[in-house]
């Protein structure tokens, strides 16, 4: 299975100490150039950084050779590397996070995957505690309402107050 991912996720699986579970669940990942340089950005979080600086071996950073015209939609540069890689590599998914990605991978035909939906699947599986990984997530700067924390466990609003 070959799985390109974006920026986002990467970021905050990795602050959450559950950056392992791509490898369970997809085997390998691939990043796109634009998307190792933004984790290497200097106001990326020190754990961001010193992950992406020896990645693991399940990790293949690649550049894309052509990057298709994405006007009139307004993508950053690791998005649209993310969806060109995954278009060259006939990728089965994607995982990312910013909605005009999610939108456009998704017109383009990708399944796509968001930082909640790798949690949910991997609580699917008996890979992680999905209440601990998204309140571990929620005290990062991951932002994702009471309600759709909510749906995501299956509680009612006020059980999470």
């Amino acid at each position: 299975m070959i799985v390109v991912a974006d920026t986002t996720p990467i970021n905050y699986l990795i602050l959450i100490r559950e950056i392992h579970l791509l490898e369970q669940l997809y085997g390998r990942i691939v990043l796109p150039s634009a998307v190792r340089d933004e984790l290497l950005h200097p106001r990326a979080p020190e754990a961001v950084r010193a992950w992406i600086t020896q990645p693991p071996a399940w990790v293949e950073i690649l550049v894309p050779t052509v990057i298709p015209d994405f006007a009139p939609v307004k993508l950053d540069k690791g998005e649209r590397e993310a969806i060109a890689l995954a278009l060259e590599l006939s990728a089965d998914a994607m995982i990312i996070d910013e909605m005009r990605g999610r939108r456009e991978a998704e017109r383009r035909g990708f399944t796509v995957i968001a930082t909640l939906g790798v949690l949910e699947e991997a609580a699917g599986e008996g890979l992680v505690d999905l209440r601990l990984a998204v309140e571990c997530l929620r005290r990062t700067s991951f932002y994702v309402s009471d309600a759709v924390v909510a749906e995501l466990l299956g509680k009612k609003l006020d059980d999470l107050r």
